[in-house]
C-alpha cells in the first residue's frame, strides 16, 4: 500500500532516490508512464501486469480505447537503481511532467505518482476535498 507525500529534489542527470516508505511496496524494478494531470504514475510492475490483464480483452477495432491504452503504455519504462540507490528518471517523461529539481512523490494506493513541486502545488490548491471524495461513492466507498 502506499500512502503519503514525500519531497525531494532530483539531479541534473534526472537521478532521484525513491521514498524509503515506496521502496518495499514498489519492488524491484517498477515501470513509470505518464500519469493524468501532469504527473508520472509509478506502478510495482505486478500491478501494471494486472493492469494489463485486465485491458486483454479490449478489441483492436476499439479505436476509443487504443488512444489512451497507446499514450500509457508506450511512454512505460522500467526503472533501475543504480548502485548508491538512485533511480534515472528517463528525460522523455521529465519533461512531460516538467520535473526540473524540486517533487513530491505521492502515495495513491497502488501507484505512487511524481509531481513536479509547483505542478502539484497548483493542483492541490484548487482541489475541494469535500467534493473529491464524495465522488468516491460510486465506487462503493
Amino acid at each position: 500500500m502506499l500512502f503519503g507525500e514525500f519531497h525531494h529534489q532530483i539531479d541534473a542527470k534526472g537521478r532521484v532516490r525513491i521514498p524509503p516508505k515506496f521502496k518495499a511496496a514498489l519492488g524491484n524494478a517498477p515501470m513509470v508512464t505518464k500519469g493524468t494531470a501532469g504527473c508520472l504514475f509509478v506502478f510495482p510492475s505486478a500491478e501494471l501486469q494486472a493492469t494489463l490483464e485486465k485491458l486483454k480483452n479490449v478489441p483492436l477495432s476499439d479505436v476509443e480505447a487504443a488512444h489512451p491504452l497507446r499514450l500509457l503504455f508506450s511512454s512505460a519504462q522500467e526503472l533501475e537503481e543504480d548502485n548508491q540507490g538512485r533511480t534515472m528518471v528517463p528525460k522523455n517523461l521529465r519533461e512531460f511532467a516538467k520535473v526540473n529539481k524540486d517533487i513530491v512523490f505521492i502515495g495513491v494506493g497502488l501507484r505512487a505518482e511524481i509531481w513536479a513541486k509547483e505542478v502539484y502545488d497548483k493542483y492541490i490548491a484548487g482541489a475541494d476535498f469535500d467534493k473529491a471524495f464524495a465522488t468516491l461513492k460510486d465506487y462503493g466507498v
